[in-house]
């Protein structure tokens, strides 16, 4: 049998393209006795015919990038394709502070309950309309409602 349908049917076996079957040069002889696909079934399990490795793409320079940006390198304005908006996620933001500004709430009504008798649930609902820049506007808010 040629070498080239040797490959063809070593491929095939192996389940490969034609271009990752290695053949073995010192044994070319034995190659051309081959008849049939058991034939070459035996060259494989003798290693005359071998599978090559999958080339693949190296990670080496990417990991080196997610070094650098972990640290804070390579995140520069030119390095910047998308939007403001898109790039911190708004929905998370608003949630944190959101949450920080209810736990405040809540500690200044245990705190101190008279404080919030009467406007409780209008403070709540500033909250959660986006009335108060953060923690310190909350606070100085509810004193102001206290005098």
């Amino acid at each position: 049998m040629e070498g080239r349908k040797a490959k063809e049917l070593a491929a095939a076996i192996l389940k490969i393209g034609v271009g990752r079957v290695y053949i073995d040069p010192a044994n070319l002889a034995k190659i051309s006795e081959a008849m049939t696909k058991d034939d070459v079934r035996a060259l494989i399990a003798e290693r005359i015919i071998k599978k090559r490795p999958a080339v693949e793409q190296s990670r080496g320079r990417a990991r080196d990038m997610k070094e650098k940006r972990s640290k804070g390198r390579m995140r520069g304005k030119g390095k910047r394709s998308a939007t403001r908006k898109v790039r911190s996620q708004q929905r998370k933001t608003w949630m944190g502070k959101v949450r920080a500004l209810r736990r405040t709430l809540r500690e200044v009504r245990e705190k101190d309950p008279k404080a919030l008798e009467e406007n409780y649930s209008e403070v709540y609902n500033k909250i959660k309309g986006s009335y108060f820049r953060g923690k310190r506007h909350l606070t100085e808010y509810i004193e102001g409602a206290k005098k």
